[in-house]
């Protein structure tokens, strides 16, 4: 049976016109049809990711409802790739299924006040009391947080330790009374990110992802996901270049020769970056995506802040128009949504998020290129004697 075929048998079964909703979505999964690339059994049908695509089609044709991806990018793109590559069958059975389907929404409890780009200096303590993990610490800029179930959380485990080999990773429980949520609100008025306090949060041992002391091996396989997922884009002019180029095509009478010039070389780098994301996913398939995602990210940045200018200068006074500064905790973010105000003020954040911009540099210089690393004085010292 062809994959075409075996998603027309599924909605035969499953007609998403009297199905409820969450019952198409588990049986979509339970059939394989969630994510095709991923193990039988897991959602999927060990095929090639770039299937995929193919899939979604039908179902959407079909009318059928989706697992919503846009409310719950760090689960899909973070939290399930790295349950997979490291989490127990238990684990995976757990936690994957309620995942894909957006039951149970995820954050990110990585970034401290002390530690953003320099993530392997987080000073969250994690402390083994029988089969639990008592969790105490604050962290920022968790997006989500405010509507999340579980979160992937990176915590010290032994200050003894060189800080890149004193952590562990746990997927942690945001419905436990000492976690507290606190919005952080942003230049474009939202509050899309949060800071969390955690106080003696409870982690059963059984929730640990990785062994101890693994967790900035795990954590930088979360990473590398997350920069290949950030700014993906699977066809043409879609997300800013394509806001941009409608802006260009319904605004004639502002076109100049020099404005013309720089839509169509960042149009080209566009297009660079979307097949480059095709080609790196199609990695991420085969494995585990390399330090290739941090120029991946670090392009799609830089692009959507000249975007974001671009769009600006074409819509000259109507480009300050700002449409509402009221405090919103939004349920997830949309890069292109609202108007060019709002697009301009939160591009402003793509070279910080996912990894900042003089961080992912220094990746690609020494990972990709293989040119000599800065001097780190620091890296070979018991954590709990660097300077803070």
């Amino acid at each position: 049976m062809t994959l075409a075929e075996r998603v027309a048998a599924f909605l035969e079964a499953h007609d998403p016109a009297s199905t409820d909703r969450l019952e198409f979505l588990r049986a979509r999964y339970d059939a394989g049809l969630a994510w095709v690339h991923y193990p039988e059994g897991h959602g999927g049908l060990g095929l090639e990711q770039a299937l995929q695509a193919e899939v979604d089609r039908l179902f959407a044709e079909a009318g059928a409802p989706t697992n919503q991806p846009e409310k719950n990018g760090i689960g899909l793109g973070m939290a399930a790739p790295t349950i997979l590559a490291f989490g127990t069958d238990e684990q995976k059975k757990r936690f994957l299924r309620p995942l894909w389907t957006g039951e149970e929404i995820w954050c990110q409890l990585f970034s401290e006040p002390g530690a953003g780009s320099d993530l392997a200096n987080v000073s969250t303590r994690a402390v083994l009391d029988g089969d639990e993990w008592v969790v105490n610490g604050q962290k920022v800029w968790t997006s989500g947080a405010h509507n999340a179930r579980f979160a992937i959380l990176v915590a010290r485990t032994d200050p003894d330790q060189p800080k890149h080999f004193g952590l562990t990773y746990f997927l942690a429980d945001m419905t436990d009374p000492g976690v507290d949520v606190r919005p952080l609100r942003q230049i474009t008025g939202e509050a899309e990110f949060n800071e969390v306090f955690l106080s003696d949060v409870r982690v059963p041992d059984a929730q640990r992802l990785g062994a101890v002391g693994e967790g900035w091996k795990v954590a930088n396989a979360t990473l590398n996901n997350e920069r290949v997922s950030i700014g993906k884009s699977a066809e043409r002019e879609t997300g800013m270049i394509g806001v941009v180029a409608r802006t260009w095509r319904e605004h004639p009478e502002r076109r100049t020769p020099e404005l013309h010039d720089r839509l169509l070389r960042l149009w080209v780098d566009a297009e660079v970056a979307r097949l480059t994301g095709t080609r790196l996913r199609q990695k991420l398939a085969q494995g585990q995506p390399g330090p290739e995602g941090s120029a991946m990210k670090l392009g799609f940045a830089r692009i959507a802040q000249q975007l974001s200018g671009l769009e600006l200068e074409l819509l000259g006074e109507d480009g300050l128009r700002y449409s509402d500064w009221t405090l919103v905790r939004p349920d997830h973010v949309d890069f292109t949504g609202r108007d060019a105000g709002y697009r301009y003020l939160r591009a402003k954040g793509n070279s910080i998020e996912g990894g900042t911009s003089e961080i992912l540099r220094n990746i690609v210089a020494e990972r990709v290129l293989g040119l000599p690393g800065e001097p780190r004085v620091d890296k070979d010292v018991p954590w709990k004697e660097i300077p803070r």
